[in-house]
Formats: C-alpha cells, sequence, structure tokens
C-alpha cells in the first residue's frame, strides 16, 4: 500500500496549484492523472496561449464571477491574481497584461505555464503518476478511509490523511474533464447542482453559413428571454460554425443555455452602430446620397458594413441590391436602420460540453466551507477547481478560479495533516 500525506486527484490547473501549495507546507504530496500528461485543458485555452488570469480589482473581479461571488472571495484573497502573477514569475514565467485586463504568458504559449508549474512540482519532491484513473474512495466515521486507482492496468490503494478532488468538470472531455469528480462526490454524499455548458456558441434559428469567420468589433449584443432584457454587453463578436461566439457570445451564453434548457424563447439584439442614435444614422446616410438624391442599396450597404455581412443584412431586409434608394422616400430608409441598430435573431440551440469552455454546475457550493475548501461531510476531503458549482465569464476568471480554489485547498489540508501528525506524535 502507498504511503503519501495527501493525494490530489487531477492535474489541471487546480490539482497543479494544490499540490504546490501542500509541498510548500512541508507534506508529502501524490498527484494522480488519468491521462497522459498534466494540464491538457490549459494547453488549449486562450487559443492556445492561455490567459492566466485578469488583474482587475475585486470588486471589478467579482462581477464576473457566478452564481455567487461572494463563495470565491476567500480563495480569491489568498491566491489573488496579482499574487498568481507574482507565483509564475518566481517559477521563470515572464506574463504580460493585454487589452481588457487579460493576463498571458509573455511567450504566447499556454504549455510554458504548464511546465513551469511540473517543473516545480518535480523538483520539490511531488510524486506525479500519469494514467492513474481514481476508481473509488470510501470513507468511514465521515473521513476518507481508502483511495483507490488503477495505473497500466493494476490496481493501487491508499490510505491518505487527505484527498483534493480537483478533476474538472464536463467541458472538452477528450481533454480528461468527463464528470469523474462528480460521481466521486456523490459517492461520498455530496449532491451536484445541475451542470449546464457555458462560455459556449449560440446557434440562431435559421442561421445563415456565408456569416461564418465573419468578426464585428465594437458592436452592442442584447440577450432577451421572451420579452425581456436579461444582459447587454459591449465589444467584439465572431460568427463561426457552431453560431456565435467571440467574447460578447460567449459572455451572454451562460444565461441564454440555462434560458433554453428552462425552455424559455431565447432571442439576441445586435447594434451594428451603437455610437450613433437613430437620428445621427439617418444624418449619416442622407450625406451619403449623391447630388440627385438617390443610391443603389448595395452602394449604401457597402459603406455601412461589413462585405461579408452584405447579402445577409439584404435578405434580412427583402431586398435587391440593385434597389435604388431616394432621400424623398424616407420610408425605404428607415427599414435599414432599425435592422442597424436592432438586428434580431431567435437563438435554437448551443454547443453542448464537447466544446464548451467551461462548466457551470457542480459540487454544491452550500456543502464545501469557502474559506478552506472543505468538505462539510467528509472532514479530510477538499474540492478544488471546476468541479465547483463556481464558474466565471470569458476573461481570465475561470483559470484564476481554478488557481485560487486550488492553492486553498493544498493550503489547507497541509493544515489538517500538520495537526494530524502532532497529535501522533
Amino acid at each position: 500500500m502507498e504511503k503519501r500525506e495527501l493525494v490530489v486527484v487531477g492535474a489541471g490547473a487546480a490539482g497543479l496549484l494544490a499540490a504546490l501549495s501542500a509541498v510548500e507546507e512541508g507534506i508529502s504530496v501524490l498527484l494522480l492523472e488519468k491521462m497522459e500528461k498534466a494540464g491538457r485543458k490549459i494547453r488549449i485555452t486562450g487559443k492556445g496561449r492561455c490567459n492566466i488570469t485578469n488583474v482587475k480589482s475585486w470588486d471589478e473581479f467579482s462581477k464576473h464571477i457566478y452564481p455567487k461571488n461572494s463563495l470565491f472571495k476567500s480563495a480569491f484573497y489568498n491566491l489573488s491574481n496579482t499574487k498568481t502573477i507574482s507565483l509564475f514569475e518566481e517559477l521563470g514565467l515572464e506574463t504580460i497584461i493585454e487589452r481588457g485586463d487579460r493576463v498571458y504568458p509573455k511567450s504566447g504559449m499556454a504549455k510554458d505555464v504548464v511546465d513551469a508549474l511540473v517543473n516545480k512540482l518535480i523538483s520539490s519532491g511531488v510524486e506525479i503518476r500519469y494514467n492513474a484513473k481514481v476508481i473509488d474512495i470510501s470513507s468511514k466515521d465521515g473521513c476518507v478511509s481508502e483511495l483507490i486507482w488503477e495505473e497500466n492496468n493494476l490496481r493501487n490503494s491508499i490510505i491518505p490523511k487527505a484527498v483534493i478532488i480537483a478533476t474538472g468538470g464536463l467541458s472538452y472531455p477528450t481533454t480528461g474533464s468527463d464528470g469523474d469528480g462528480y460521481k466521486i462526490a456523490v459517492n461520498l454524499g455530496h449532491t451536484i447542482s445541475p451542470c449546464f455548458p457555458s462560455l459556449t456558441a449560440l446557434m440562431p434559428n435559421g442561421y445563415d453559413s456565408k456569416l461564418e469567420s465573419l468578426l464585428l468589433k465594437n458592436v452592442t449584443l442584447k440577450l432577451f428571454t421572451g420579452k425581456e432584457l436579461i444582459q447587454e454587453e459591449f465589444g467584439d463578436i465572431e460568427f463561426t460554425n457552431n453560431g456565435i461566439e467571440g467574447p460578447l457570445g460567449l459572455r451572454i451564453s451562460r444565461k441564454a443555455v440555462k434560458a433554453l434548457q428552462n425552455g424559455e424563447k431565447v432571442s439576441v439584439s445586435i447594434d451594428l452602430k451603437p455610437a450613433l442614435s437613430e437620428t445621427q444614422l439617418i444624418n449619416r446616410i442622407n450625406r451619403e446620397f449623391d447630388s440627385n438624391g438617390k443610391m443603389r442599396v448595395y452602394e449604401l450597404l457597402q459603406r455601412l458594413l461589413p462585405k461579408q455581412l452584405i447579402e445577409t443584412y439584404l435578405k434580412l431586409n427583402k431586398m435587391l441590391s440593385g434597389k435604388i434608394l431616394s432621400v424623398q422616400l424616407p420610408g425605404e430608409i428607415y427599414p435599414l436602420i432599425e435592422s442597424l441598430k436592432d438586428w434580431r435573431m431567435d437563438i435554437e440551440g448551443y454547443t453542448s460540453f464537447e466544446r464548451c469552455v467551461i462548466t457551470a454546475g457542480g459540487v454544491s457550493m452550500s456543502e464545501i466551507v469557502p474559506k478552506n475548501m472543505s468538505s462539510r461531510i467528509v472532514k479530510n476531503l477538499f474540492f478544488a477547481g471546476e468541479v465547483l458549482d463556481l464558474d466565471g465569464d470569458t476573461g481570465g476568471y475561470n483559470l484564476q478560479i481554478a488557481f485560487s480554489t486550488g492553492y486553498l485547498a493544498g493550503k489547507s489540508a497541509s493544515h489538517i495533516i500538520v495537526k494530524s501528525n502532532q497529535l501522533q506524535q
């Protein structure tokens, strides 16, 4: 039987930080990862660049955390965004701050983030086992009593003094996040808040594939359930083969997916010219007309829209490209202005866990002590990262959740192990 004081299950962002903070406290750590290498999901985040964190202050940062940001506050202050940056720079990883207060490795390579952490763990004496899948964690008298895992077709067991579950959620299952942690949690008496995809693509009804690869900058996106406006965002939208994505599409997806799952009607409105009022837009269009006060509609749209959007826009307004508009007939212009300011699309679906960025839902936070990430049900059990019912917007918030909760869980688990060792002396 193996002998290690702490077992961390999962070598993603949360698990790596949990192992790091624990070994720094002098605890012997066994890190089990069922995939062939650590940080599989970190390696693909930020399109392979890894948006490590966001440097906003807590007051601003907390607005991007769900479902209840107060549950993350203790973890954040134990390892804040600024402390996270310092930690990586101490590991030799230089960082840069980009648009939206997003922090990236200066190298622009996500693998450097993983390598920095793994190299530190190895040099600190953490034992990392790959292709090691946890089969069962049992408890007795309110404490973890045994952990069993399979490695190279052989079963191994250990009686740890503490266990940290950092197995991730359900998003991108090819990286190893397939819900294992939820099953373990349920077997140990925990409740799972309903899980659903977040930071994912939204598919409009009758989606025009000609929009694929179109990027709209500096637009306003509104999300409606029924007739009620529930979210409004300003920034960039990207159209892909999966529908509406980009920063704005991902940002509204959490509420959109939840509403769709509840059977509500969901729609979006895009204001293509948010800097102009309708009156200003009318004046702008009137200035475009020639000396005769006439212009072909296609020529006008070339001056107002990206070329890739024009054909879709003409279909939307049921106009022929050769139609002549006249300044003397404003009734023909008003519908164009209305759709420029309020391009409506009904949302019929979304991309599921196979390609969403994050899982919303997870191990209920009502059963977790936020100040130390411990289980309220099993004394020497801790949780960290995406397995928890804690998630954030796009922009570095989710990795910070993983880093902070992992760091706090490792530190807290170390404290109870140290106390246990003192009692045994």
